[in-house]
C-alpha cells in the first residue's frame, strides 16, 4: 500500500531537487553515469559538499542498489580487490607469494589467504547463514540491501569507465554476487577470531616421523605476547563518549565517535545517507563493502563503536588417538577430523592443493614456525572456535540502529540479532539518554568453566588475558548456551556489561570496568576483559578530558568538536618535565646513544620544558619527544618507567612521575636527539612540517599522536626520514562524528572523513577532507531536505539497472 506514495515522493524529491537546486553548470555537466539504461532497480543520489551521496530509494533492494552504485563510482579498485579476496583469487591474478594488505584477514600471503577464502566458499559457509531464518541468520531486509548493493556495484560497472590507476583495465574488476557481498561480511565479523588465524588454519598439517619435533609445547608467555599484535585486528582502536542531558546545556544528549581505522584498503569508512521514506532515514559511515550505515545518527539518536577487549574466540586442546594424529578423543571414544582439501589457481605457476583440518570445536591451527610456534604432535593439537563463524547478522544489528528512536532501541536492536563481533556501542539520544554496552559475540566461557576445564596453559591465559584454553577431550567441558543468547554457544544480553544514563559513558578500548570512573562496572566473566588493572594512557586521558566536562556541564556539540583536537599528549603531560628537567642535569650536556658514542643533547633541554605538550600540527617540540618516547617504552620495562606504581584505588592517575634514573632512559634520548639531527630536522621544528600526507602532490600536515602518547585524536604515521619525517598515516582517526539535537527534527551534525572519500587520486574527493582534518576543520551535515536541497555542490544523479 505504501509503494506508490514513496515512489511519488522520490519523483517529487528528483524534480524539485534537480529544477530547483541544482547549479547550472552542474546541471549541464550531466553524463552517462547520469543517465544510465532503464531497468528493474532504481535510486536517487543527492551528492552535496565533499561528494557525500544521499541516497533515496522506495524500498530495500533500491537502497542497496543505490548504495553498491555510489559505493563503487568512489572505491570501486579497494572494493574489487576485496571481492578477489573473498573469493580466494588473489593468487590467480597478484601470484601466491605477494603479501596481502591484510584488510580482511591475517594471510600473510596470499596463497595463505586464497587457501582459507575458497575453503570458505568450497563449503557454502556463507550460503548456509544466509539460508538460516532469522533471527539466527539475516533478515529479509538486509538480503535485499545485499542483493540491491550486487546489482548497483554491476551496474556501474557496466556503464562507467574506471580511470582509477589502481584497476584501471585490470582483468580481476569483475561483476559481483549477493553471495560475495555477503562473504565480505563474513570476513569482517571473523577478524577477531579465524580472520587473525588464517595462517595457522591453512598451514596445520598433521605430524610425520619426519616432521615432529621432540617434546613441542605451546608456550603461554609467547601466546599472550602475540595476542595484541595480531595483524588482523590489531590495527583497530577508538574512542567514543556519550553525554547524558544531566551535562548539556539543553537537555539532550550528545555524542562524540572517534574511530581509529585504516586510512587504506578495505577496512576504510565511506560516508552516506540512505532514505526509504516514512521507512527509514540514517546518515554516517559504512565500512566498504556494508550495504549498511556502520556508525551513524538519525533524527533522535546517534552511536559509536569501540574495538572492545573481549576475545572472540578460545582454544581447545584436542587429546589425539597416539596411532593416528587426525583422530582425537572426546570421553575416551574417537572422533575423525574431517579433511577441507582446497585447490588454489596461482598465477605463472601450477595450481596448489592442500587440506585443512575440522573438528567439532573449529579448524586445527598449528605453525611449527609461527610466532610463538604452534605445535601439532603426534599426541596434541589445538582447535579455534569462533562463534563468529556462524554470525552474518552484524548489518541486521546496524540497520536496527539506523531506525531507532532513542538508546533503548539500540539495546533492542542489540538483543533481537545479537551481531556485533568484537566492538561495543557507545550512544546517545535526544532525549538526554546515554548508554554504553559490550554486547559483542563471545563464546560463553564463564570463570566456572574456565576453572572446570582449563588446560595448564590455560589457566594461565584465562587469567592474564582472557583467553581460555579448554580440554577438548572431556564432554563436560563443552560451552554451553544461555537461555537468552540467539546463537547457542554464545552470551546472551543479560551478561553484557552495561551503563545507561551515567553523565558520561566513555571508553578508549580498555574493558568495561572504567566507563564511567564514578561508577565502574563489575561482575562479569574475564573473557569479556579486566578489571582493576593498569589503564592505558588513551584511556587515562580520555577519562580526566570527558569527566572534567561533564561536571562543568552545559554543553555542546562545539565542545565535542574542542575536545576531538585537543591533540593533548598524556605522555608529554606526565613526563616531558622532568624529562626536560633530567636532560638539563646531564654532565656537560652530553648522553650516550645506543652506538655507544657521545651526543651533545643540550639543545633538547629548552625545546622539551617549552613544548606545549600538545600534538598540533603548530607545536614545536612534539616531534622531539614523541621520538623519544617511542624508543624510552620500547627499551625500558614498564615497570621501571615510572616512581610511582599502579593502584586501583586511583586508576586514572597511577602510574605516574618519570625514572628518570631507568637504564636506558639516556640512551633514549641521545638516540632520538641523533636520529633528527641526521635526518636534518631541528629538535624544535614544528610538528607539522615532519608529519604530514601528501595528496595531489601536495603535503598536508597532519595532527594528532601515536598511541604510546595517549593522544585522543590518535594516528599512527609512517616514519621515513629520508623523506622528511612521518609521510603517510596507516591508520587513527577516520569517521569522526559531534552529534547533538535541538528540538528541531534535524540532528546538529559536525562530521570529518580524515582520508576523504574515495582513494582513486583522479576523484576530486581523495584530499580534500584531509585537508579539512589538517586545519581541525569541520563539516556541517547535511541531514534534512531543507540544507540537502540547499547545498551550493549539489548533483543530482538518478541511478538504474
Amino acid at each position: 500500500m505504501r509503494t506508490r506514495p514513496r515512489r511519488l515522493l522520490i519523483a517529487a524529491l528528483a524534480l524539485l531537487t534537480a529544477s530547483t537546486a541544482l547549479p547550472a553548470a552542474a546541471a549541464g555537466r550531466q553524463t552517462r553515469q547520469d543517465s544510465p539504461a532503464h531497468g528493474g532497480l532504481s535510486a536517487v543520489i543527492r551528492y552535496t559538499e565533499y561528494g557525500v551521496p544521499h541516497i533515496v530509494a522506495e524500498n530495500y533492494p533500491d537502497l542497496g542498489f543505490g548504495t553498491g552504485w555510489a559505493q563503487a563510482a568512489d572505491q570501486v579498485c579497494t572494493l574489487a580487490d576485496g571481492f578477489v579476496t573473498v573469493r580466494g583469487e588473489r593468487s590467480r591474478y597478484f601470484g601466491a607469494d605477494a603479501a596481502t594488505d591484510l584488510s580482511l584477514s591475517s594471510a600473510a600471503d596470499n596463497l595463505s589467504s586464497d587457501l582459507y577464502f575458497r575453503g570458505v566458499r568450497q563449503s557454502r559457509t556463507v550460503e548456509r547463514l544466509l539460508a538460516q531464518p532469522a533471527p539466527l541468520g539475516p533478515g529479509k531486509d538486509v538480503k535485499d540491501l545485499m542483493r540491491g548493493f550486487a546489482a548497483g556495484y554491476d551496474a556501474w560497472l557496466a556503464q562507467n569507465r574506471i580511470d582509477d590507476p589502481a584497476c584501471r583495465d585490470a582483468a580481476w574488476v569483475r561483476p559481483i554476487t549477493t553471495t560475495d557481498v555477503a562473504a565480505r561480511l563474513y570476513a569482517i565479523s571473523v577478524l577477531g577470531g579465524q580472520g587473525g588465524a588464517v595462517d595457522e588454519i591453512t598451514a596445520a598439517q598433521p605430524p610425520t616421523p619426519a616432521t615432529e619435533g621432540p617434546g613441542a609445547t605451546l608456550d603461554a608467555q609467547a601466546l599472550l605476547k602475540a595476542l595484541p599484535v595480531r595483524p588482523a585486528d590489531s590495527d583497530m582502536g577508538s574512542n567514543a563518549v556519550a553525554f547524558s542531558g544531566a551535562t548539556t546545556a539543553n537537555g539532550r544528549g550528545l555524542l562524540l565517535g572517534n574511530p581509529h581505522y585504516p586510512w587504506h584498503g578495505g577496512r576504510r569508512f565511506w560516508q552516506v545517507q540512505q532514505t526509504i521514506p516514512g521507512e527509514l532515514n540514517v546518515a554516517g559511515a559504512s565500512l566498504l563493502g556494508s550495504p549498511t550505515v556502520s556508525i551513524g545518527y538519525n533524527s533522535r539518536v546517534a552511536w559509536s563503536h569501540t574495538v572492545a577487549t573481549g576475545v572472540p574466540f578460545n582454544l581447545t586442546r584436542l587429546t589425539l588417538d597416539p596411532s593416528d594424529p587426525t583422530v582425537y578423543l572426546v570421553d575416551g571414544r574417537p572422533e575423525r577430523m574431517t579433511g577441507r582439501t582446497v585447490t588454489v589457481a596461482v598465477k605463472d605457476g601450477a595450481p596448489v592443493t592442500r587440506t585443512q583440518w575440522w573438528t567439532r570445536y573449529g579448524p586445527v591451527v598449528a605453525d611449527p614456525q609461527g610466532q610463538p610456534p604452534l605445535p601439532w604432535t603426534a599426541t596434541t593439537a589445538y582447535a579455534l572456535n569462533d562463534p563468529n563463524a556462524a554470525n552474518l547478522r552484524f548489518a541486521d544489528t546496524s540497520l536496527g540502529f539506523g531506525k531507532a528512536r532513542g538508546t533503548a532501541d539500540i539495546v533492542a536492536s542489540l538483543d533481537r540479532h545479537q551481531g556485533l563481533p568484537w566492538v561495543n556501542t557507545i550512544a546517545a539520544d535526544s532525549s538526554g539518554h546515554s548508554l554504553f554496552t559490550q554486547s559483542q559475540v563471545l563464546p560463553r566461557i564463564t570463570d566456572d568453566l574456565a576453572a572446570r576445564c582449563s588446560t595448564d596453559l590455560g589457566k594461565v591465559t584465562y587469567a592474564q588475558a582472557g583467553l581460555a584454553v579448554l580440554d577438548g577431550s572431556r564432554g563436560d567441558c563443552a560451552i554451553g548456551s544461555d537461555e537468552d543468547a540467539v546463537q547457542p554457544g554464545t552470551f546472551g544480553p543479560s551478561r553484557m556489561p552495561t551503563l545507561k544514563d551515567a553523565p558520561y559513558a566513555e571508553n578508549s578500548n580498555g574493558s568495561a570496568w572504567l566507563t564511567n570512573a564514578d561508577h565502574p562496572l563489575t561482575g562479569y566473566e574475564r573473557v569479556f576483559g579486566d578489571i582493576g588493572t593498569q589503564r592505558q594512557l588513551r584511556t587515562r586521558g580520555a577519562i580526566e578530558d570527558v569527566s572534567a566536562l561533564a561536571e562543568r556541564g552545559g554543553l555542546t556539540v562545539r565542545d565535542l568538536q574542542r575536545q576531538e583536537f585537543t591533540d593533548r599528549a598524556p605522555a608529554g603531560e606526565l613526563a616531558a618535565a622532568d624529562t626536560a628537567k633530567a636532560c638539563a642535569a646531564l654532565p656537560d650536556g652530553t648522553a650516550t646513544g645506543s652506538d655507544g658514542k657521545a651526543v651533545d643533547v643540550s639543545g633538547a633541554c629548552a625545546v622539551l620544558a617549552s613544548w606545549d605538550r600538545t600534538m598540533d600540527t603548530g607545536s614545536r617540540g612534539a616531534l622531539l619527544f614523541d621520538r623519544f618516547w617511542r624508543r624510552l617504552t620500547a627499551t625500558v620495562p614498564a615497570a621501571q618507567v615510572w616512581k610511582v606504581p599502579f593502584s586501583a584505588s586511583d586508576p586514572v592517575h597511577t602510574p605516574n612521575t618519570l625514572n628518570t634514573a631507568a637504564p636506558g632512559f639516556t640512551t633514549a634520548l641521545a638516540d632520538a636527539v641523533s636520529e633528527l639531527r641526521a635526518a636534518g630536522i631541528p629538535l624544535n621544528s614544528r610538528l607539522g612540517e615532519h608529519q604530514f600526507v601528501v595528496r595531489d602532490g601536495r603535503r598536508i600536515p597532519v595532527p594528532g599522536g601515536t598511541e604510546r602518547l595517549g593522544v585522543w585524536n590518535k594516528i599512527e604515521p609512517v616514519w621515513n626520514a629520508a623523506q622528511g619525517g612521518y609521510t603517510e598515516v596507516t591508520t587513527g582517526s577516520s569517521h569522526i562524528q559531534a552529534v547533538g539535537w535541538d528540538g528541531t527534527g534535524c540532528p546538529v551534525a559536525r562530521t570529518l572523513l580524515t582520508y576523504s572519500q574515495s582513494e582513486n587520486p583522479n576523484s576530486p574527493h581523495f584530499g580534500d577532507q584531509t585537508r579539512l582534518f589538517s586545519g581541525e576543520k569541520w563539516v556541517t551535515a547535511r541531514f534534512c531536505e531543507k540544507d540537502i536541497r540547499s547545498s551550493p555542490a549539489l548533483r543530482v544523479v538518478r541511478v538504474r539497472s
